[in-house]
């Protein structure tokens, strides 16, 4: 088969194009799939260049998310048959092990992954929208509604609002009722999210954002009447975390789910107390959850946002543009092109 293989932590361009990798065999209780589509994570980045305390097996097929048929079924798997369609969990909650980090994962043109981590997938779901869910749409609907309490009428800022992540929590807070308010970094970006469901845009590279919005909502104050925003979503962390507490109310939360421009920001304690803010950690998402998102998908409630998709070949590229960001939303990877 064909493969995108990484021998080692480095680069982009240690990434290597194999056009005859070994195909995986399906050993007991576990499929082979036909892969159909894989989408790309910032995750991948991070196990392309190594993450502390983390120790990858080498070599190793990345790619989290994947989305495609079954080829082939190992003994003792029943319920399936060759041809269905499916989406992987890509957490094997079994043994551990997250797709594309401790197993080979998607960019290839099979996939093999235990058979407890498949769900049947509807068919008026494309491969296309399945692959995108997992990793951004299932974190992002942890962090939004189970953690997050998105309610009606909730003043929602989203940082970071044109990719994966922040997609899907612009079409969450909408359906929720909320205000929704996203930055980007682009006009381009900003026309697409409006788009999208946001009732109001600001532009973090050409704005002082923080001054744009308490223009807009108030400043926030401990008594009496008090601006400013419920909630904050932030899942880029670095310079964005302290302004991020400046623009919230009285109460305000912060939701975070990442740290994508740093772990280890300047903190302003000050703020937190007294505003009595929440900050609110999330971390990836349960089976329930991403059945949930199946079925809004399904619905035609919710709509995974798809940038472009690109033939395998062409992967180390698409790891470019996610990179760079200049992706609105998620790119696809088509193994079988």
């Amino acid at each position: 088969m064909k493969a995108q293989v990484i021998r080692q932590h480095g680069s982009i361009d240690d990434i290597r194009f194999e056009a005859d990798w070994p195909d995986p065999v399906a050993g007991p209780g576990e499929v082979v799939l036909r892969t159909e589509r894989c989408t790309l994570n910032y995750h991948d980045l991070f196990t392309l260049r190594g993450m502390p305390g983390i120790r990858v097996p080498m070599p190793l097929i990345i790619g989290i998310d994947v989305a495609g048929t079954i080829a082939s079924i190992g003994d003792g798997v029943i319920g399936w048959e060759v041809g269905d369609r499916v989406v992987v969990d890509p957490v094997d909650r079994e043994q551990g092990r997250l797709l594309g980090e401790m197993m080979d994962g998607g960019l290839a043109q099979l996939t093999k992954v235990a058979a407890h981590q498949l769900i049947r997938l509807d068919d008026r779901v494309s491969f296309d929208a399945a692959a995108s869910l997992a990793v951004a749409y299932g974190t992002a609907y942890r962090m939004m509604m189970t953690r997050g309490r998105i309610r009606p009428g909730d003043k929602v800022l989203i940082l970071g609002a044109s990719g994966g992540v922040g997609t899907c929590c612009v079409q969450l807070a909408k359906m929720a009722g909320a205000h929704v308010i996203a930055a980007a970094s682009t006009e381009e970006k900003l026309v697409r999210l409006r788009e999208l469901g946001a009732a109001d845009t600001v532009n973090y590279q050409t704005q002082d954002w923080v001054r744009e919005l308490r223009d807009r909502y108030g400043k926030p104050r401990f008594t009496g009447p008090s601006g400013g925003l419920d909630v904050v979503v932030n899942f880029t962390g670095g310079d964005t975390w302290v302004p991020s507490l400046r623009v919230l109310n009285r109460g305000g939360r912060v939701l975070t789910c990442g740290a994508t421009a740093g772990y280890d920001p300047k903190e302003d304690l000050r703020i937190i107390w007294t505003f009595e803010l929440e900050i609110v950690g999330s971390n990836g998402w349960t089976r329930m959850e991403l059945l949930e998102l199946l079925g809004l998908v399904a619905e035609g409630r919710l709509t995974p946002v798809v940038d472009r998709v690109v033939p395998l070949a062409e992967a180390p590229t698409a790891l470019r543009l996610l990179e760079s960001r200049q992706v609105f939303g998620k790119i696809a990877i088509a193994p079988q092109h």
